[in-house]
């Protein structure tokens, strides 16, 4: 077998022979005429004139040579749930779906909008839509009424597919008033919501002529028969929305035939993963995780894949172990932040439970420290493989790839670009880094199969966003800050623009500060990403008000700090509010009006802020560092 180096450069020197390789791990019901076209730089077409369907790749081809083996497994240790549907039974369920939403007048390239907790028919829903050739646009079930209107109106639903609730930490979160709020407040609004009602709030709403019951539609289509609608393969198969430098998220747009090849590839490159054995994903759909690896890329394997709603710690720190005896996971993936959280409980929970039909742990989200890394590995005495990647890739960037060359692991490092990533740390100028050199981590296009083919609807923010950092050469930017050591093996340093990473999730900073700002009290703010042991990160906000009496006393100052926060949880969910909330009389800023969040962010850290002679006015930074003394 080759080694890694030289698998690694083949997928780069002659990537239609490679490629063309990778591509036989999927069924065509077209074979591509062509596998790169790269003639309208940076925009790049894989296997053109390919004709695929996600769906029949994740079930079909399944359900027809092992109907009988376990697809998905549902466990929801909020509600004391647990199900397993066998390929057949997901085919079934799925093709209910489908008849469903093409009698909601649903058809190819219409969008429909995904608004769930982690339940099996949130699955159906997805795979439903890539079924008949529509586009799904799955947000996260935490987020706020406003973030889901921009959503709304981003991609303009014909249907919005939702639940009564979600649960989390044994209290129902109810979604319906907050969708009918995000309705209210879109310009574009959906022709009908289909509504999955849980059980778990009594007291929701049903408006009439819009919204219809799941349960009644699905005891219509029992006997469905929907086949698959076959896509070219660069044709949509979804929109998954992240976080931008400006208040606007940016619709990451996924094509059909490169994703599937890319999915596939990994799965047995990477994950070494296959039909027959169990993926256990501890994401959440609304995550581009949850996209690839709970739903997409373990089905596409042919593998079972465990679809969990619940805490790592609920009932007890044990659970996750629990589930990898009782399904017998061969291979798992989460986040350093939920193995942090389990390096604070009894130890004895990794010893309770048999793991010996698990290969390894692979874990991605944010940069993994070395001592977390060094932690998880000796309790579990398995391979803990460190990944990085973005939702616009879709799959990892940097990892070891034990399919092809079984490297050593080093502690603290997703180690080295991944087949297809033309991958380099880059100085500003453009130039390439030296080893133990700090700079931006980027790549050469075109990008490899299965990242994003644009932004929904908007080329030119694509080309803006993505490409405009470097002109010579042309480089895919992923403002992230990286070092190579002199063994190739590459770290991840934090990023580059205003996004910050709270436990694996990317928010934009101006879109918290936005939220900070609905409330009538706040004149001014800046939000920046402080280290935090647990999450990596947490938004802090540094706010100016408009009236100073509103802060005269620290009982009126916390009063107000609190109604802030909750304006941020009415804006955006919970997961963006501030750890704190600062109150200060100026903000830092240059003679021309450039705030220096890095400035703030190095203050709020401890650390050296840097050349701080360009601040207008000197006195904001003593505000600050009051601010942060208490």
């Amino acid at each position: 077998m080759a080694s890694y180096k030289e698998f690694h450069k083949r997928s780069i020197e002659q990537p239609d022979a490679f490629w063309g390789e990778e591509a036989k791990l999927i069924d065509w019901h077209k074979p591509p005429q062509q596998i790169c076209d790269y003639s309208r730089p940076p925009f790049v077409k894989w296997f053109v004139g390919g004709e695929t369907n996600l769906c029949h790749n994740a079930v079909d081809r399944h359900a027809a040579a092992r109907p009988n083996d376990r697809a998905l497994i549902y466990v929801s240790t909020e509600t004391n749930e647990e199900k397993v549907y066998t390929f057949a039974e997901l085919k079934s369920e799925v093709m209910r779906m489908a008849a469903i939403m093409q009698s909601l007048g649903v058809g190819k390239g219409d969008r429909v909008l995904i608004y769930m907790p982690m339940i099996a028919e949130a699955c159906f829903a997805m795979l439903a839509c890539v079924r008949i050739g529509a586009i799904h646009s799955v947000v996260f079930g935490g987020f706020a009424s406003g973030s889901l209107a921009t959503r709304i109106d981003d991609a303009k639903p014909k249907l919005i597919v939702s639940s009564d609730a979600g649960m989390r930490g044994g209290k129902a979160v109810p979604y319906k008033h907050l969708l009918d709020e995000a309705i209210n407040l879109a310009q574009s609004k959906p022709g009908k919501v289909l509504m999955i009602d849980r059980g778990l709030d009594k007291a929701f709403n049903k408006v009439a002529g819009r919204d219809v019951d799941y349960a009644t539609l699905r005891a219509e289509h029992m006997n469905a028969d929907v086949p698959c609608t076959w896509l070219e393969s660069s044709e949509p198969s979804y929109i998954l929305y992240t976080s931008g430098t400006t208040g606007k998220p940016k619709g990451v747009q996924r094509d059909t035939g490169g994703y599937a090849v890319a999915l596939a590839a990994s799965m047995k490159h990477i994950y070494t993963g296959f039909a027959g054995e169990t993926y256990f994903a501890t994401s959440d759909i609304g995550w581009v995780v949850g996209h690839s690896y709970i739903i997409y890329g373990p089905l596409i394997a042919g593998m079972a894949t465990v679809m969990y709603e619940g805490t790592p710690i609920r009932p007890d720190a044990g659970i996750w172990w629990q589930i990898v005896e009782k399904y017998k996971v061969n291979v798992m993936f989460s986040a350093p932040t939920a193995v942090r959280v389990l390096k604070k409980q009894d130890p004895a929970y990794m010893k309770k439970y048999d793991l010996s039909s698990l290969k390894h742990l692979f874990l991605a989200g944010e940069p993994l420290d070395q001592p977390t890394h060094e932690w998880i590995m000796g309790e579990l005495k398995l391979p803990v493989i460190d990944n990085y990647w973005q939702t616009e890739t879709g799959w990892p960037m940097l990892s070891t790839v034990r399919g092809i060359e079984d490297t050593k692991i080093k502690f603290g490092t997703p180690s080295f670009p991944v087949y297809g990533f033309n991958l380099k740390i880059f100085r500003e100028d453009g130039t390439e880094c030296a080893p133990n050199e700090k700079g931006i981590v980027g790549v050469v296009p075109p990008l490899p199969p299965g990242c994003l083919s644009t932004v929904w609807g908007d080329d030119d923010r694509f080309v803006k966003t993505y490409f405009s950092l470097f002109k010579e050469p042309l480089v895919y930017s992923s403002f992230d800050w990286g070092i190579r050591d002199e063994e190739n093996y590459h770290f991840i340093l934090g990023r580059t623009d205003d996004v910050i990473n709270v436990a694996g999730h990317r928010l934009g900073t101006r879109e918290i500060e936005e939220a900070v700002q609905g409330h009538s009290a706040i004149a001014e703010v800046a939000v920046v990403g402080v280290a935090d042991q647990l999450k990596g990160q947490e938004p802090v906000a540094f706010a100016v008000v408009k009236d100073a009496a509103r802060i005269a006393t620290l009982e009126l100052r916390e009063a107000l700090e609190k109604e802030v926060k909750k304006t941020v949880d009415e804006s955006l969910g919970a997961i963006a509010r501030p750890k704190r909330v600062h109150f200060v009389t100026g903000l830092p800023k240059t003679r021309s009006g450039k705030m220096l969040r890095r400035s703030i962010q190095a203050l709020a850290e401890g650390r050296d802020p840097g050349d701080l002679t360009t601040i207008d006015d000197q006195s904001t930074l003593e505000q600050i560092r009051q601010a942060l003394a208490g």
